[in-house]
């Protein structure tokens, strides 16, 4: 089964301190909890937060929520793909963005991904 999934994060609250640098870019590791079957009350399928090591989940550390997800496609094996709403909208935003060019001015790090710091 394929599932497309819509993401949309509050960058405000990222923990700059989790940003590393890796070989290829600047990266942040992120953690998302999906519920295939229920919504809650905004249709939303799980939330995104910033992962956590074993040794700050065995101390209880939690990182707060940065956004949520909708499951906007889903290829059931059973059934022809089906699309719901969200697909039309998110899928609008996504190109959008790819072709806005420059888009992470508005980044409150996006300084910091630059190397400008």
């Amino acid at each position: 089964m394929k599932i497309g999934i819509s993401v949309k994060i509050d960058v405000t609250k990222i923990d700059k301190a989790r940003l590393y640098v890796g070989k290829k870019g600047t990266y942040l590791d992120l953690t998302t909890f999906i519920d295939t079957e229920e919504v809650d009350q905004y249709d939303n399928h799980g939330f995104i937060s910033q992962s956590v090591s074993k040794e700050e989940r065995d101390a209880k550390v939690q990182t707060p929520i940065l956004g949520n997800c909708k499951i906007f496609y889903r290829d059931d094996t059973n059934s022809h793909a089906k699309r719901g709403g969200e697909y039309s909208e998110g899928m609008a935003q996504a190109k959008e963005a790819a072709q806005g060019g420059n888009f992470d001015d508005d980044v409150p790090f996006a300084q910091f991904m630059r190397g400008e710091f």
